[in-house]
């Protein structure tokens, strides 16, 4: 029993490193003409993974530059709406990546980044063992798996169903304002015709003029 317990402890302490450890996960507003940049501290030969997706706003799409502590670019790319980019760092110092909205004058947008940074830390971290893994730890194991695909399913599915509420948003009030203007101008052509048609039919005021002799 204390076997068992000391086992999903271990898990759990597992599953909270990864959250520290993994690098930085959020969802911002983007300004329209601005750009913002965020940074991390990465030591030499660790993999790293950038992967970000704009959920809302104009075309759905954002310039993203990633530098390495000398300035030297590593990525870039202009208007894209999504992409994934890993690397394994060369140099130790702090990393710069920055999303832009310059080229938009008046559209601000809603950008999710994931930048992942170094491997997941081992399950069992305090077991230096010889021996196969117990059928606890290796169910412990499986779950601990099945988690870390479940969180990636829900945040993608997240996003789409934000991205598909703002199109359905912007095509509603899109809808809106079309059948607005058409019921101006069906008003505004009823009220021409009958204004016409009024004045095919009423009397004409007839002039006459007297020839003298």
């Amino acid at each position: 029993m204390y076997g068992s317990f000391r086992v999903l402890l271990q898990v759990l302490s597992a599953q909270l490193l990864c959250v520290w450890v993994l690098g930085s996960e959020l969802t911002f507003e983007l300004p329209d003409n601005a750009k913002q940049c965020f940074y991390e501290d990465i030591t030499i030969g660790t993999k790293c993974t950038l992967e970000f997706q704009v959920v809302t706003g104009g075309h759905y799409d954002v310039d993203c530059r990633l530098e390495d502590p000398e300035g030297t670019t590593l990525y870039k790319e202009m208007k894209k709406q999504y992409d994934s980019f890993t690397f394994t760092a060369a140099k130790n110092g702090t990393y710069k990546f920055c999303f832009s909205n310059e080229f938009s004058t008046f559209t601000h947008k809603t950008v999710y980044f994931d930048f992942q940074v170094g491997d997941d830390p081992p399950l069992f971290p305090n077991e230096n063992r010889v021996t196969a893994l117990t059928q606890m730890e290796s169910a412990c194991v499986s779950i601990h798996e099945a988690l870390k695909s479940v969180i990636d399913y829900q945040t993608h599915f997240r996003l789409r169903e934000a991205q598909g509420r703002s199109r359905a948003e912007d095509l509603n009030t899109r809808v809106a304002f079309w059948s607005i203007g058409e019921a101006i101008i069906l008003l505004v052509v009823s009220i021409s015709q009958v204004v016409l048609l009024r004045s095919f039919f009423s009397d004409r005021k007839t002039t006459t003029t007297r020839v003298g002799s």
